[in-house]
């Protein structure tokens, strides 16, 4: 197994040190920073924002050196997060060794670690982001006995000045080829530094969302992860934003997550897929069907779906790509293959078949049926979520939907063959739960269901409070109305939230 993850693996930590990112220790670390002549030292943590924050630390000794990785460092809190008073506000910040990765944009040799933060006492920080998720999944495992393995789907648009001789086409972008996807290269160099730095990649491609305006060109691109525990999910995906952002300012264009631009357009979306594993194994298909955990699963999702808003869809413009008709969820509903639902079952490999010797009549001998790569979607996050929140949420809903007893009945009644906005389903339809419609509307849900979050003390109450209490200053209710036919005012929401999280 151990040679497995090390062989072809891009981290060059991985590479020298011979081990999986997994195994990597102190003394990992100062070799590597020791035998690679590396100068420069960052510790790398989320704020309140969900962006990353940095602190830097020139190498002077290895007794330095040592010291910074055994003890961490202390950080302001008060100017991270907005809920730790400014009397009382030291934190420290701790490496997780793990999330050791080589800076790609550093013209000194530097390495960058991810951290946590840990209170005065030396206790984890009850109300740090990636606390709440380590809770959350900690909690799911001692309760069902499963592994929550997660992976998101990044979109994002490129936006630069006009190509004459390739412009782009009105939404008709999909797994475009340069040289009719512009920043096709762009999105390739991105992948490579994520890989480097850890993230599992599964593919990259351009997507729908190309169109012009009178000054410049949008066009819309997603990376797409391979399954990973929960934690590790969400650390790839925000050094995977950061690492994007960076390489669009290095080429001069601006890179942004928001889920939407203009309106009649493809919004951003930052679906996340999910499974369920146990002893090594994917638990979402039993004998050749989705399985009764998997469908157990879907059914807290649905139930939870409309306060998890809260965590996904975190600033007004989220409320403006979750509209009928535009491969966006609008509806609490589940279905097979199907975009207009908000929990998708796409396609996962589930029957052994011959695709691969049918198509290469020329191959001789076995090949093996690759087993394990169902997963369930969740449609409705964007780029605006608050991953780590996010994450914690789905999982605590996951657990709802796999203890409760009538989970599959509730299934059942949720499940909808074909375009959810077909006429064949009209009273289906009027009958089923609207996701909220503004940020207003979120926070109103997730204060009906708060309970369902701080059970167990998973979601603190002042965390509960506080996004409610953000949600609510945006004052959104109506702001659909508003923006109608109205270009200017979309054109100001949108510049005022391009780079959300």
């Amino acid at each position: 197994m151990q040679e497995r993850e090390v062989l072809l693996n891009p981290n060059p930590l991985v590479q020298f040190l011979k081990k999986p990112a997994a195994e990597f220790t102190k003394h990992d670390i100062i070799k590597f920073i020791d035998e690679n002549g590396i100068e420069l030292l960052n510790f790398r943590y989320v704020g309140e924002d969900g962006k990353l924050k940095t602190l830097n630390f020139v190498i002077t000794s290895k007794e330095y050196l040592d010291a910074i990785l055994s003890t961490g460092e202390r950080v302001d809190g008060s100017s991270l997060f907005s809920f730790i008073d400014a009397g009382g506000s030291d934190l420290y910040v701790i490496p997780r060794y793990k999330t050791a990765f080589l800076d790609p944009f550093s013209e000194i040799p530097t390495l960058n670690i991810l951290c946590s933060f840990y209170t005065q006492e030396g206790n984890p920080l009850e109300s740090a982001p990636e606390y709440i998720l380590k809770k959350a999944h900690e909690d799911f495992k001692r309760s069902t006995g499963y592994t929550f393995k997660a992976m998101g789907e990044l979109e994002y648009y490129v936006s630069s000045v006009g190509n004459d001789l390739y412009p782009a086409r009105n939404q008709k972008g999909y797994h475009s080829s340069a040289p009719f996807s512009n920043w096709e290269s762009l999105r390739i160099e991105a992948m490579r530094l994520i890989a480097r730095a850890g993230g599992k990649i599964k593919y990259g491609h351009s997507e729908v969302g190309d169109f012009s305006t009178e000054t410049l060109d949008f066009e819309q691109h997603e990376i797409e992860f391979m399954p990973v525990e929960a934690e590790d999910a969400v650390d790839q995906l925000i050094i995977a934003k950061w690492i994007l952002r960076m390489v669009g300012q290095k080429h001069n264009v601006q890179v942004s997550f928001a889920p939407k631009i203009t309106v009649g357009k493809a919004g951003s979306g930052l679906h996340i897929h999910m499974m369920l594993e146990k002893d090594g194994e994917n638990c979402m298909i039993d004998n050749y069907q989705l399985s009764a955990v998997a469908k157990k699963m879907i059914a807290g999702l649905l139930e939870l779906a409309s306060p998890l808003t809260a965590f996904g869809n975190t600033i007004p413009t989220s409320y403006l790509r979750l509209v009928p008709n535009q491969e966006a969820p609008t509806m609490v509903c589940w279905g097979d293959t199907n975009r207009s639902v908000l929990v998708r079952v796409p396609l996962g490999w589930v029957a052994e078949t011959n695709m691969i010797k049918d198509a290469n009549p020329q191959q001789t001998g076995d090949i093996p049926y690759v087993p394990g790569k169902q997963t369930v979607e969740f449609r409705a996050p964007d780029g605006s979520a608050d991953l780590y929140h996010l994450l914690a949420g789905m999982i605590i809903a996951a657990k709802r939907g796999i203890l409760e007893d009538n989970s599959l009945e509730k299934a059942e009644e949720l499940y909808v063959s074909g375009n959810i906005f077909d006429d064949d389903h009209k009273a289906l339809l009027e009958s089923l739960e609207h996701l909220p419609q503004s940020c207003w509307d979120s926070a109103e849900s997730l204060e009906k269901h708060r309970k369902a979050f701080e059970e167990n003390n998973i979601f603190p109450k002042g965390t509960i409070d506080r996004f409610i209490r953000q949600l609510k200053g945006f004052e959104d209710k109506k702001l659909q109305e508003k923006l109608t036919n109205n270009k200017e005012a979309m054109e100001k929401v949108v510049a005022e939230y391009i780079h959300c999280a």
